[in-house]
């Protein structure tokens, strides 16, 4: 490609100019000068013109700009060193690749620019106009998770993100609304302040409720529902209580959750610092500041009988992964025999198995040479949660396999999961009128969590019904 610019000889033919400031033609000439404006690339060459235009008197006295330069309409602006076409060629390449990635592109087909000028370009595009929406999407968001969040409004039509309130309160809502008067339908939560700013800013409006929620509140519920029968899991775990001929010794903490023990003694030391200074009556928000910890921080210690509820994540033994609904298989092969970690790993990928090999190894290798038997510990609730919740085609055949064995194990879970079917085609087929029926059905049965959930959707289907 060649450096060398192409230049373009441009004179103006107009006989006058237009005042940018009180807007008076004028035909008195100052001066003439040259400026040389970028233009769109020819042939991987740069383009520039040489534009010869003129400076003229303004005719008006009060005006407080003597002269002024012509320019060009649909060519140049004001101060500016490129042409309005080439201008609208690095916004558009702006828009489709922002920054960097702009810039390297600018500089394929010829035009030298710093990922900065194309980010200022951006900035100074104008708003595009957007419609006025019909049905509107209300949620909150957050800029600082658990202590401040704000008011996201989408129209539901486009997908599009319409504006974002600095608050979720009612009153903001309600003024929001209150200048959108074709706004038909507001599709939100169960939240009150929603609920209250919608009523009073689009009283001409429907409400109904975001079927995303009322799905995710019923994933509570069936996860509390899970948990609450998290000794039914056990059926997917083989019996290794008569073959333990492998006694745990003695020294080692069998109860101890902890996989660091600096990493225990760390959070028992805070446990115990922040339970002495409540039973000595400083309040939860005192403590915090004596001790520099924030609030959340504070009330999950405090709420804590004993520092082993508060293990987590990394620090749990018995976390999940990718390898823990086929151990029971690993474990079956390898009282069969087979300890090669490669070839359990081989018969593992057709199963579904979609990990590394490293953590077949791994497994193999714990019970390998532990001195305690290792085997599949049962899946967790919100596994098994998941499991209720996806369509039956979405699992792998050993998930359904597994899915299959929990609800023949437990009558409980099995109920459960047909109103969770249930519920589900109801959404996603629209049939709204069923719900009452639903509700019914709930609660005839001795489930505690969907009672509770039947009995807000209940009282929600007073007030709004679902969406359509």
């Amino acid at each position: 490609m060649s450096h060398e610019a192409i230049r373009v000889n441009v004179s103006s033919t107009s006989a006058g100019a237009t005042c940018p400031d009180c807007g008076s033609e004028s035909t008195r000439v100052h001066s003439s000068y040259l400026r040389f404006p970028a233009d769109v690339p020819s042939g991987g060459r740069l383009v520039v013109l040489q534009l010869r235009v003129r400076r003229f008197f303004c005719p008006q006295s009060s005006c407080a700009r003597r002269t002024f330069a012509e320019q060009l309409p649909g060519l140049t602006r004001r101060y500016s060193r490129w042409t309005e076409r080439l201008r609208a060629t690095l916004a558009a390449v702006g828009l489709a690749l922002a920054g960097r990635a702009g810039a390297r592109m600018a500089r394929a087909f010829g035009v030298p620019i710093s990922r900065s000028a194309l980010l200022r370009l951006l900035g100074a595009l104008p708003e595009p106009a957007v419609p006025a929406p019909r049905v509107v999407g209300v949620d909150e968001y957050a800029t600082r998770k658990g202590r401040v969040y704000g008011t996201v409004l989408v129209d539901v039509e486009t997908r599009r993100p319409v504006d974002l309130l600095p608050d979720r309160e009612a009153s903001s809502l309600a003024a929001w609304l209150a200048k959108r008067p074709g706004i038909e339908i507001v599709c939100r939560d169960r939240a009150p302040f929603f609920a209250e700013g919608a009523t009073a800013g689009a009283p001409q409006a429907k409400q109904v409720a975001d079927r995303w929620h009322l799905w995710h509140n019923l994933g509570q519920a069936a996860e509390r529902s899970v948990a609450r029968h998290r000794q039914c899991l056990r059926v997917l775990v083989p019996d290794r209580g008569g073959k333990a001929d492998e006694p745990a010794p003695p020294e080692e903490k069998a109860d101890s959750p902890w996989r660091s023990e600096r990493f225990a003694n760390r959070v028992r030391v805070r446990h115990a610092t922040v339970h002495a200074l409540l039973e000595a009556g400083h309040s939860r928000r005192s403590t915090g500041r004596r001790l520099n910890m924030t609030h959340r921080t504070v009330k999950s210690l405090a709420d804590a009988a004993r520092p082993e509820d508060l293990f987590r994540g990394q620090w749990q033994h018995n976390r999940t992964s990718v390898l823990d609904e086929y151990k029971p298989y690993l474990d079956e092969r390898w009282g069969e025999g087979c300890r090669i970690a490669w070839k359990l790993w081989e018969e593992t990928v057709p199963l579904g198995y979609r990990g590394s090999y490293g953590r077949v190894s791994a497994y193999l290798r714990e019970k390998r040479t532990s001195p305690r038997p290792v085997t599949a510990q049962p899946p967790a609730p919100r596994v098994v949660t998941r499991w209720i919740l996806s369509r039956p085609e979405a699992l792998t055949e050993i998930e359904q396999l597994r899915l299959k064995a929990v609800l023949a194990n437990c009558p409980e879970l099995d109920v459960l999961a047909g109103h969770v079917r249930s519920f589900a085609q109801m959404l996603t087929e629209r049939q709204g009128e069923r719900l009452p029926q639903w509700l019914d059905a709930v609660r005839q049965d001795d489930l505690p969590s969907p009672h509770t959930l039947a009995a807000g959707f209940a009282l929600l289907r007073k007030r709004v019904p679902l969406a359509e």
